[in-house]
């Protein structure tokens, strides 16, 4: 591991409605062997349960974030304004990191090429560490992004995206690229990944790091499920405003990316039309099936409408304010 440089690091978390993550998320941040200069808790929560947990933990920071759920972008944003450090590391709330967590992702940055560091995730699903070893954190020819952010690699590897769980930037690159800017309403997904493909297109590297490891529990979501058609319809949105975002409306990878989404969709309405004439199934097993993939289906196509829609807007200056 290369020496840890003498650079300033705060820890942002940001936050909605699960205060007893954020005790546990604060537990393990109070055993680093790198102690933090600052560590801010960002709560969107309708409540205070979480300023109440915040409290048992002297020296911690409470922020309000009012702009409420689907903000964790803004979040993040008031995080990086309201400290000052040299490297500012993002974990989120049910995400619990290792002892030498924030000493690893700091010692990357003895390298001044490198713009942002994120660490790796155990989601406590066996075998997951020797999965996709070889396409951790890309972005592919036809504008879709690989995970695999629990494998552990042995070594460190250049990306194009990490994971928001477990990230960290330099304070100068992020500003050299107009900071951060919240597009990605509803699940956030996206968020992380514009900040990284901003950072990488203004010259930065974006470095995976094993060693920087932490607990992901994945809390439930307030509203809805992973995977789920609410899922499915912000994923499709969320990323067409990223690639439009990150390179531009009339850039290849976006329209390549739309061919690559709409054959989804045509491969979700096949698989429907499959379950109608499969054998062994009830009709009411049958019309379920159907019905949820046409939601599915539905859903992905109508979040490529709104993202085009919503990506026109954003090249057009509508932006959603970093802060409240």
């Amino acid at each position: 591991m290369p020496e840890a440089p003498s650079l300033s690091v705060d820890v942002v978390v940001a936050t909605f409605n699960r205060p007893d993550n954020v005790r546990i998320c604060l537990q393990h941040l109070a055993l680093q062997t790198h102690t933090p200069d600052e560590i801010v808790v960002v709560d969107s929560s309708p409540h205070r349960l979480t300023a109440a947990v915040v409290a048992d933990f002297p020296g911690v920071r409470y922020i309000r974030n009012d702009a409420g759920p689907g903000t964790l972008a803004t979040s993040r944003a008031i995080g990086v304004a309201e400290t000052r450090s040299d490297i500012v590391a993002f974990i989120d709330d049910d995400a619990y990191a290792e002892p030498d967590w924030l000493e690893n992702i700091l010692a990357r940055y003895a390298d001044p090429s490198v713009g942002a560091v994120g660490g790796r995730a155990s989601n406590g699903r066996p075998g997951e560490e020797h999965e996709g070893h070889d396409a951790v954190g890309r972005l592919l020819p036809d504008g879709t992004l690989t995970g695999n952010f629990a494998a552990d690699t042995g070594r460190d590897l250049d990306v194009d995206h990490v994971l928001g769980a477990n990230m960290s930037v330099r304070r100068s690159a992020l500003e050299g690229i107009g900071g951060i800017v919240d597009l990605f309403p509803g699940t956030c997904l996206r968020e992380e990944s514009d900040i990284m493909l901003r950072l990488g297109r203004a010259g930065h590297r974006v470095v995976y790091t094993p060693s920087a490891l932490v607990e992901h529990v994945a809390a439930p979501y307030t509203r809805g499920r992973r995977f789920d058609v609410r899922y499915t319809f912000y994923g499709n949105r969320n990323h067409i405003v990223l690639l439009s975002h990150a390179f531009g409306m009339d850039a290849p990878i976006l329209r390549r990316y739309y061919g690559t989404a709409l054959r989804q969709v045509g491969d979700i309405l096949v698989d429907g039309a499959k379950a109608v004439v499969a054998t062994g199934r009830s009709p009411r097993q049958r019309v379920r099936s159907v019905g949820g993939r046409a939601l599915h289906a539905s859903a992905a196509f109508g979040g490529l409408a709104v993202g085009t829609t919503a990506a026109i807007r954003t090249r057009l200056g509508d932006r959603r304010p970093t802060r409240p």
